[in-house]
C-alpha cells in the first residue's frame, strides 16, 4: 500500500508549531545534505561558555523559513505582488542560506579549506540540489545570489535586516540564556514595506529597530565574541591546522575517510566545481566526526595534536586576555620562549599554544546596506538620520579588540 504524502508539524521553541507543506519544500528538508544540518552547531563551541547552546543550524533554517513565511504574508498584505512561485522560492533560499557550513561552524573555514566560505558551499549545494530537483530551485538560486529582478526579495534573505539576523538573534539569546539578544521580530516584520523595489521600515518601527541594532551589539560581544569562545574556537582551529599539517607531511595519525581527504589535499573552489565527489565528501563531515577525531587525537603519539585535543575536550582551554591595543611583541616572545621550555617544543609547535590575533565587529555597516526608513510623509531615508539614538559614526565604527592565548601553567 502505497504511503499518503502528509503535511509535517515541527514543534519549535521559539515560534511553536511551524507547518511545512508537503511538495519541494518537505522534500528538500527531508534531503540528506539538509538533515546533516542537524550535527553542525549553531554556535560551535559556545556550548563551554553557556551551556545550553546546543541547538543546530538545522533549528535556525527552520526558523527562518518560518519568519520569512510571516515577513511574506505581510508585504502582501499590503499590497506586494510576491507570486505563489516567489514566494516558494523565497522560503527554499533562505532555508538552504547556510546549508554550506562546515562542522562548528566557521572553524572548518580558517583550517581545513581555507578560503572557501559557507556562502560559496552554500551556493554549490543549490546548485547541486537543482539538478537532483530538476531546475525547480532556479528562481531561489537568483534571489540567493542577488540576480533576480525583483531586489527586494535578496533583502529578506541577505542584508542588515534580514530573516537570517531576525532568528538567530532570538534563537541564540533564547539558548544561551542572554536575555539582551532578545527581540521583537513580530513588531519588525510587520512594520516592513516595499518602495520602489527596496525593503524599508515604516516609521512608527523604528525603535523597534534601534533596539535590534542594540541586540546585535551586545550579542556579538556577549556570546559570539566571548574571550572563552574565541579561546576555544581558535584552540580547535589549530587542532585541525596540526592535524592537516602532520597529514601533509605523511605521518600516520587517526582520521575518518571524509576527514581525510580535506586534511591531505588543499582544495580550491575551482576543485569543487570540477568534481562534484567534493561536494559529497563534504556532505560527510559534520560535529560527530570532529569530536570522534578529538577523542582519538587525545592519545596521539603527536604532542601539540595530543595537548589541544585534551584541553578541547577535557575544557582545560588557554588563557586568554582582551585589550584595545595589540600586545608587545616582548611579552609574546617570553610567552613563546615559557612554552618552549616547559613543554620542550620548539618556536614553530610553540606557536600552537601561544598566539596573539585580532577580532572585530561594526554595528552598521553602511557601506554594505542601508537599513531604509519610511517617514509619514513618503521620504525614504537611512535609519541615522531619523534615530535619536544612534548616530552614524557611532553605528557604523569598527570595533576591533586584540587577544593573547597562552598555557594557564605557565
Amino acid at each position: 500500500m502505497q504511503s499518503i504524502k502528509k503535511d509535517k508539524i515541527i514543534n519549535d521553541p521559539i515560534y511553536g508549531f511551524i507547518k511545512i507543506n508537503k511538495g519541494l519544500i518537505k522534500n528538500l528538508i527531508d534531503h540528506a545534505y539538509f538533515q546533516r544540518l542537524r550535527r553542525i552547531s549553531q554556535l560551535g563551541l559556545s556550548y563551554l561558555v553557556y551551556p545550553g547552546a546546543h541547538h543546530t543550524r538545522f533549528h535556525h533554517a527552520i526558523g527562518c523559513m518560518f519568519l520569512m513565511d510571516n515577513a511574506i504574508k505581510q508585504l502582501k498584505s499590503k499590497g506586494q505582488k510576491i507570486t505563489k512561485k516567489e514566494a516558494e522560492s523565497l522560503k527554499i533560499a533562505i532555508l538552504l542560506h547556510d546549508i554550506g557550513h562546515g562542522p562548528f561552524s566557521h572553524a572548518l573555514e580558517k583550517s581545513i579549506v581555507p578560503n572557501i566560505s559557507h556562502e560559496k558551499i552554500s551556493s554549490l549545494f543549490m546548485y547541486r540540489l537543482n539538478e537532483i530537483f530538476q531546475n525547480k530551485l532556479s528562481t531561489a538560486i537568483k534571489i540567493f545570489n542577488n540576480s533576480y529582478k525583483k531586489e527586494f526579495l535578496h533583502e529578506l534573505v541577505s542584508s542588515q535586516l534580514d530573516m537570517d539576523r531576525l532568528d538567530y538573534l532570538n534563537r541564540d539569546s533564547f539558548y544561551t540564556g542572554v536575555v539582551e539578544g532578545n527581540i521583537g521580530t513580530d513588531r519588525i516584520i510587520s512594520m516592513l514595506n516595499v518602495i520602489n523595489n527596496k525593503l524599508v521600515v515604516e516609521e512608527k518601527g523604528i525603535y523597534s529597530v534601534e533596539k535590534f541594532l542594540i541586540a546585535r551589539r551586545l550579542m556579538y560581544w556577549q556570546v559570539y565574541l566571548h574571550k572563552t569562545v574565541i579561546s576555544s574556537e581558535n584552540m580547535l582551529i589549530k587542532v585541525l591546522k596540526r592535524a592537516k599539517e602532520l597529514s601533509n607531511k605523511n605521518i600516520n595519525i587517526f582520521t575518518t575517510d571524509s576527514l581525510s581527504y580535506f586534511l591531505k589535499n588543499n582544495y580550491s573552489i575551482k576543485d569543487f566545481q570540477k568534481d562534484k565527489s567534493l561536494l559529497e565528501k563534504f556532505t560527510q563531515l559534520d560535529d560527530y566526526e570532529i569530536y570522534t577525531c578529538l577523542k582519538k587525537w587525545m592519545h596521539s603519539k603527536d604532542f601539540i595534536l595530543s595537548k589541544l585535543s585534551s584541553m578541547i575536550i577535557n575544557r582545560r582551554l588557554l588563557k586568554i586576555k582582551i585589550q584595545k591595543n595589540r600586545f608587545n611583541s616582548v611579552t609574546v616572545k617570553k610567552l613563546l620562549k615559557r612554552v618552549t621550555l616547559k613543554y620542550k617544543i620548539n618556536l614553530n609547535e610553540a606557536k600552537y599554544f601561544v598566539f596573539s590575533e585580532k577580532v572585530s565587529n561594526r554595528t552598521y555597516n553602511i557601506e554594505k546596506s542601508n537599513i531604509n526608513i519610511l517617514k509619514k510623509n513618503g521620504d525614504i531615508t537611512d535609519l541615522t538620520s531619523v534615530s535619536d539614538q544612534f548616530h552614524i559614526n557611532t553605528l557604523n565604527k569598527k570595533v576591533e579588540k586584540y587577544f593573547l592565548c597562552f598555557p594557564a601553567d605557565i
